[in-house]
């Protein structure tokens, strides 16, 4: 094993929304900072935008495998990169709303109150605003949460097509609003503007750095700084305590086939909320004989990731938006006249392309091109509109990360089923009216297919080491600090009691940058 012979203020493992953003805020302290990631810069190629590799083939996903509650591997769609997830993520970038704070009953139980609340956020979401480019309009969303600020970009603007479909969700008395972005994006000024509203923007890579991702907004202007060291293709495999047990003396990681150890006074987790538990489990040791920091056997557990299905609305008439992810809906978030628990966050999808469909869009699109003569997948790509319906999954202490040997176990049942049905036959009957009254249905019949995401989709991942103030029932107070190991933090979505029903990432930026502020006090 090799030895680094320096000693760093800070260790940091993991570089995605939550340890890049958190490296941004701590890279102008001045302190010794070592950044550990397991993967390299993502390459900027051609292959980025392109459908068939990107979704067809996963090009950009690890190779590992995971195991489901059954046993069976698979593949995960998880991304090993400088800037992880955010790489290849829509950067829809929503706040969660006051009451997602608090205590909510749903139909199948439970989403638990945070000890901390929405206002203790809200200053930090507005920060993380401003990091990641985020675009919005106040005021055109029901649910839409206290700002003590306006965005700090103005919204994306629909394309004509698009604002057409707005208009028609308006006059059936809904609230559709602009989806906050987080793009490196100046309609104003197209020489002022990284972005291009290309058609290949959700789920890909952007190879002109025009999404607001944590390698962009975090990493790369923090390597500015003399003070911080990045290592990459650095696997952490352990982590090592002193004889009490009660610090973390030294980081094992392997590099370039062999094993270095990396000594530091303050260690953040920032893997993402699987591998941050994994992380935990495989570092177990006497003093920790269950893994580390889990004395309260809740590492690992109460795993969450959304209830997640695409919905594709067919039209007799091709689609010419280019990039069409701009709306989003809330009017069913927190239920309606006939269901009176919640149901969940509506936005579009980016475009759907024709090498996309055999991998991503419902099977039916499929089984359609081989049906009708003539129309061909190409034909049915460029008749689609794309919609992402997102419900929240309740925490389940049996929904878990485990290790067992070298193999990683993600045992997983979905729960909220009913609300998440639900909101799809809403948002159907209003496809439905839209299509009606704008004589745009593809068939006499109108058809609306979705499907749901499988297991190996473990996007908007959270909870599996929760936050809060009795030791006993969580593994982090509530800087992030594991209740257990005095030196030990984590930034990444694990800390999440619940899920909420929107996308985690700007709760998880917003969080780092609250932590940063802790950690500079101590570094201090």
């Amino acid at each position: 094993m090799i030895i680094d012979d320096q000693h760093y203020d800070l260790i940091i493992v993991g570089t995605g929304a939550g340890g890049g953003t958190l490296l941004h805020k701590l890279a102008p302290t001045g302190k010794k900072i070592l950044v550990l990631e397991r993967g390299n810069f993502l390459p900027k190629e051609n292959d980025n935008w392109n459908a068939g590799e990107v979704f067809g083939k996963g090009r950009y996903h690890t190779r590992e495998q995971w195991y489901d509650i059954s046993g069976e591997p698979f593949r995960p769609q998880t991304n090993y990169w400088v800037g992880g997830n955010t790489k290849v993520y829509g950067a829809a970038l929503l706040r969660m709303r006051e009451k997602d704070f608090e205590k909510v009953q749903h139909q199948d139980g439970i989403s638990p109150e945070w000890s901390l609340k929405y206002q203790d956020f809200e200053p930090y979401y507005t920060e993380a605003e401003k990091l990641y480019f985020v675009h919005g309009k106040q005021g055109d969303d029901p649910t839409e949460p206290h700002r003590s600020e306006d965005y700090p970009y103005p919204p994306i603007s629909h394309e004509p097509r698009m604002q057409q479909i707005c208009d028609a969700i308006s006059n059936q008395g809904l609230h559709p609003g602009y989806l906050p972005l987080g793009l490196r994006l100046n309609e104003s000024d197209v020489n002022e503007s990284l972005c291009v509203r290309c058609k290949t923007c959700d789920g890909f890579p952007c190879k002109i750095d025009g999404k607001a991702d944590a390698e962009v907004s975090g990493v790369v202007p923090a390597l500015e700084f003399p003070n911080v060291t990045l290592k990459t293709d650095a696997k952490v495999v352990c982590l090592h305590t002193s004889p009490s047990g009660r610090e973390v003396q030294a980081v094992e990681a392997e590099i370039g086939g062999q094993s270095y150890l990396f000594f530091g006074d303050i260690v953040v987790l920032a893997c993402g909320a699987v591998n941050s538990a994994a992380l935990l489990l495989r570092s177990a040791n006497e003093k920790h004989p269950t893994g580390l920091a889990n004395s309260s056997d809740q590492v690992g557990r109460n795993f969450m990731k959304h209830l997640l299905s695409a919905v594709v609305q067919l039209t007799a008439t091709p689609n010419p938006a280019v990039f069409q992810k701009t709306i989003c809906v809330h009017d069913f978030y927190w239920g309606d006249s006939d269901f009176e628990y919640p149901m969940g966050h509506i936005q579009n999808t980016g475009n759907i392309l024709q090498d996309m469909i055999p991998a991503e869009a419902p099977p039916l699109l499929s089984l359609l091109s081989r049906l009708i003569p003539g129309f061909g997948l190409q034909q049915l790509a460029t008749r689609t509109i794309g919609w992402w319906l997102q419900t929240e999954d309740l925490p389940d202490p049996n929904n878990r990360v485990r290790v067992q040997g070298s193999k990683l176990h993600l045992d997983y049942t979905p729960n909220n089923f009913e609300a998440h049905d639900r909101l799809i036959y809403h948002w159907t009957e209003v496809l439905k009216a839209i299509d009606k009254t704008t004589k745009s249905a593809v068939f006499p019949l109108s058809i609306y297919p979705y499907s749901n995401t499988p297991i190996r989709v473990v996007a908007h991942q959270s909870g599996t080491c929760r936050f809060g103030e009795d030791p006993t029932t969580s593994v982090l107070d509530l800087n992030c600090r594991t209740h257990d190991v005095d030196n030990l933090y984590i930034v990444d979505s694990s800390f999440f009691p619940s899920s909420s029903g929107v996308s985690p990432a700007l709760t998880i930026m917003a969080n780092a940058l609250r932590v940063g502020e802790h950690l500079i006090s101590r570094l201090n």
